[in-house]
């Protein structure tokens, strides 16, 4: 009768393969997708499997492959900027969307001290993961070196540099930061400041060549004093916008190289006096929730951080697998057009 085993309980293996006909082996090989079964061998046993109910050992299947069917998520950052920066939520959702087709479950991981680096560590050598995506990369951060050490596959959001080894998936901060810029220059403005983020996240550094590009192919000189370091935090934001009016009263546009920053330099243009976007455009970058409801709404350069994520997801465990993937993707921009600007 279907669904009955001899043993009463949770259909084996074994049983399986007594229903089908064949033996233990080829039941393995039919469940793990091997491609030396015949085809009628291969419908005898899925009708078996059908007919007594029988869910694989997970477990056991991967101890038998020496995996974990798991990967780590890991986020270099304070759990204060994760929460607050819906960066890393698009990223999560992403990863989530890629890993929903698969058995594999996501392990999320903050390390944002020092105590929390060393235990991050400690697990990872315990080899309890089959993979990270590492999200966040700081130029010096000695996890990336770790993980390669470890033999651990790795995936970065992003990179540490040019020259990065590791494979990574980028959005073309580059292109999006010069778009942002071209923008104001044709909506009429000359004298553009940009708030940059961390100077050792080389996406931030790509974003403020991106400002001095556009600028210099509009022939416009760069003025230092108009650039202004920030940290992706709405108070740096706000602290970036105080030092650019202190020193250039009169500008007239603001590029921040993210939505949360931007928010915080809108906070301290209005604290000042200053109408966006009649007396100062503002554009930030990312294009996040922040951005569309912000007052006025905010013009954003729009990253597909979704896409990143499952990008990321999906490169990882191909390599977990074995095959060979591209291991660098830069993922295009899009400014988004809105009423700070």
């Amino acid at each position: 009768m279907s669904g009955q085993t001899r043993s009463g309980g949770r259909p084996t293996l074994e049983e399986v393969a007594v229903r089908a006909g064949v033996g233990r082996g080829t039941v393995s090989r039919v469940i793990n997708g091997s491609s030396k079964v015949s085809g009628h061998t291969r419908a005898a046993v899925e009708a078996a499997v059908a007919e007594l109910g029988y869910v694989p050992n997970r477990a056991a299947r991967a101890l038998a492959a020496n995996r974990n069917d798991a990967i780590a998520l890991v986020v270099p950052e304070p759990e204060a900027r994760f929460f607050a920066e819906p960066y890393f939520a698009g990223i999560v959702r992403g990863v989530g969307a890629a890993l929903a087709e698969t058995d594999v479950q996501l392990v999320l991981t903050l390390a944002g001290n020092e105590r929390e680096r060393r235990r991050l560590a400690q697990y990872l050598s315990g080899h309890r993961v089959d993979g990270v995506l590492l999200v966040s990369v700081h130029a010096e951060d000695p996890l990336p070196e770790l993980l390669a050490e470890l033999g651990i596959p790795t995936v970065l959001s992003g990179r540490r540099s040019a020259a990065e080894t590791l494979p990574w998936v980028d959005s073309d901060n580059l292109a999006g930061g010069a778009g942002a810029v071209r923008h104001l220059l044709d909506r009429g403005r000359r004298a553009i400041a940009t708030i940059t983020g961390p100077p050792d996240v080389y996406g931030a550094r790509c974003r403020l060549d991106g400002y001095r590009r556009a600028l210099a192919a509009a022939g416009h000189p760069v003025d230092e004093l108009l650039i202004a370091d920030g940290d992706f935090t709405e108070e740096g934001g706000r602290r970036a916008m105080r030092e650019l009016l202190e020193r250039r009263p009169g500008l007239d546009a603001v590029f921040a190289a993210s939505d949360v920053m931007a928010a915080g330099a809108r906070r301290e243009l209005r604290a000042a006096g200053r109408r966006i976007p009649e007396d100062v455009a503002l554009v930030g970058f990312d294009d996040s929730v922040i951005a569309r409801h912000m007052d006025p709404p905010l013009t954003s350069v729009r990253q597909p951080v979704e896409e990143m994520g499952r990008t990321m997801a999906r490169l990882l465990l191909a390599r977990i697998a074995g095959e060979e993937r591209d291991a660098a993707v830069v993922l295009p921009t899009e400014l988004v057009v809105r009423e700070s600007s």
